[in-house]
């Protein structure tokens, strides 16, 4: 494993390591989707968090067991069917904690303990996480958002946002109006330029990056 953290991990390659001094980010990606799996380990308590338990269990296992002695809470960004395909195994193995969307938690393959609304927070150790809900791509997905104390926010999107655009909104019942408004009034709107994006896909950015580009987003539609 690597302590270098790099975000441009792939499926099957090492593990990218993010060390804070309240919190350690681990970043694998599993699955052909090339599916984005995020392991929040508290630095004063050991209490874990995963992010979306995407597909390849066994690979998810092991990202834990690099992180402490188990796994005490399990957030889903959405219900799309591959971001939930290790859920069931996941949380079979550790009994974690679930949370997931309000509107999205009906959909999911195991319900969640906690039904997340906008402006919630989840706490695990010594960490505290907003929750910021972003419709459009799925009516319940979930974005979070960590503020490092001796930092910057750290801010884990789901499908929401990405380099160069939000969420595919293409699909029935998908609004790319309600998507874009929400990003931008959420996201954009609240945290400064150097907040750290990390998506359910590919590599990471930054607000800084992206804020340029909004109008571009709205003329095009995507």
């Amino acid at each position: 494993m690597t302590t270098t953290y790099d975000p441009d991990v792939q499926p099957g390659g090492p593990v990218a390591v993010r060390t804070l001094p309240g919190l350690t980010i681990r970043k694998m990606s599993v699955s052909q989707m090339h599916n984005n799996v995020y392991l929040l380990t508290c630095a004063g308590t050991g209490e874990q968090l995963l992010i979306d338990a995407a597909d390849e269990a066994d690979r998810i296992n092991e990202l834990i067991a690099s992180g402490g002695s188990g796994l005490d809470h399990l957030v889903t960004t959405h219900q799309h069917w591959d971001h939930v395909r290790a859920l069931a195994e996941i949380s079979r193995d550790h009994t974690p904690e679930m949370y997931a969307g309000e509107d999205d938690a009906p959909a999911l393959p195991v319900r969640p303990d906690h039904r997340l609304r906008h402006g919630d927070t989840i706490r695990f150790g010594d960490v505290s996480l907003d929750v910021i809900h972003l419709r459009g791509h799925t009516p319940g997905s979930v974005a979070l958002a960590y503020d490092d104390p001796e930092g910057h926010v750290h801010l884990f999107t789901g499908d929401s946002l990405f380099p160069g655009g939000v969420g595919a909104t293409h699909r029935p019942g998908q609004s790319f109006e309600s998507l874009y408004a929400d990003v931008t009034e959420r996201v954009f709107d609240v945290y400064d330029d150097d907040t750290w994006v990390y998506p359910g896909h590919g590599s990471d950015t930054t607000l800084g990056a992206e804020r340029p580009h909004l109008e571009e987003w709205r003329e095009r539609g995507w």
